[in-house]
């Protein structure tokens, strides 16, 4: 039983391609028995609008506007499709969120936003780090910024220029310690049950495959720090997901790396699989190497969500559909791929 927890579409996230349909037409041809759809949310602030969204840099106001639209849309869409699809492929209406200003910004608005009666789940996740809110996957030259303003704030925590404070240290450890405290933020305020990405952050860095438990400086200043996350998201039952777009944007292996995944395992940690398509040309990229990847790791089984139907009172309010956590072999799921027909 193929599935993915983390899906976009061009119609409702402007880096994809592709419409809503489509990408769940292609999720159907692929095999998939369950797509789960994760929209990002719309950011709040203009200051948080990727360059490309504030065009001329006018009437940025209402290009915020835009995205909640948009957003409002697409949930609209997603439930025409998952009840238009129902007899083909169990669909489950969720999104990304957005982890950029902290709890009473951020937390409290994705709170808000997962109560729709709608939504199913979603997935928590951090693209920003920093007081700046500064995004760490979008390109090398924001990466080196973030960077830049981790090593700055650490050498003023410590009385000393930046370059006296990471003296022997790759300034982009201070980063990654950031990025793991703000992540700890986020997951103390929403305990999600989906945590994406989980090492997003070495995805623009120097060296990606370096082992943060062993390399100097992220071995003392950053693996504890991932230690408490992953700790704290065993302990409220949440899972990771083996994310293959790590595979796609030419990492060596999914995230969250092998010392990572290692560490969550012994913790009795669960994963789920998800192929973070951002596009119809995404479903299911690479998932015969992040099958391979989790069984090299002893891994036997992934996790998904099945959906039992709403209900509508009599007074017509809708009541939320309950659901149900399903396990599937790694058997079972690469034998309902259909990859051939890619």
């Amino acid at each position: 039983m193929a599935f993915t927890m983390h899906s976009h579409s061009g119609q409702f996230c402007g880096h994809a391609v592709d419409s809503l349909e489509q990408v769940v037409e292609r999720a159907i041809t692929l095999g998939f028995r369950t797509l789960g759809l994760s929209e990002h949310i719309p950011r709040a602030h203009v200051e948080d609008l990727y360059p490309e969204e504030r065009g001329d840099g006018t009437d940025l106001e209402g290009k915020l506007a835009d995205l909640d639209a948009r957003y409002e849309a697409y949930l609209v869409e997603a439930v025409r499709l998952r009840d238009a699809y129902a007899d083909r492929i169990h669909i489950l209406v969720g999104f990304e969120g957005e982890w950029i200003h902290g709890a009473d910004d951020d937390g409290a608005r994705i709170k808000t936003l997962a109560m729709h009666p709608d939504v199913d789940y979603f997935i928590g996740s951090v693209h920003h780090v920093g007081s700046r809110g500064t995004p760490i996957d979008y390109d090398k030259a924001m990466f080196q910024t973030a960077i830049d303003i981790a090593a700055a704030k650490a050498a003023a925590e410590a009385g000393a220029t930046t370059s006296e404070a990471t003296l022997g240290i790759d300034p982009e450890v201070y980063l990654y310690a950031d990025y793991y405290d703000q992540q700890y933020e986020m997951l103390q305020t929403l305990k999600p049950r989906i945590v994406g990405h989980f090492d997003l952050v070495r995805l623009l860095s120097a060296d990606p495959s370096r082992d943060p438990a062993t390399t100097k400086g992220l071995d003392t200043l950053v693996w504890p720090k991932i230690q408490r996350n992953l700790e704290f998201v065993a302990n409220y039952g949440g899972w990771l997901e083996c994310n293959t777009a790590a595979l796609r944007k030419g990492l060596a292996e999914p995230y969250p790396g092998r010392s990572i995944a290692e560490a969550w395992l012994r913790l009795g940690g669960k994963f789920t699989m998800s192929d973070d398509s951002h596009g119809t040309g995404h479903v299911a990229t690479n998932y015969l190497r992040g099958l391979a990847y989790l069984k090299s790791l002893g891994v036997e089984e992934v996790w998904t969500l099945e959906r039992r139907p709403s209900t509508t009172a009599a007074d017509g309010a809708k009541t939320r559909g309950e659901l149900v956590e399903k396990s599937v072999t790694l058997t079972e799921f690469e034998a309902s791929l259909q990859l051939e027909a890619s």
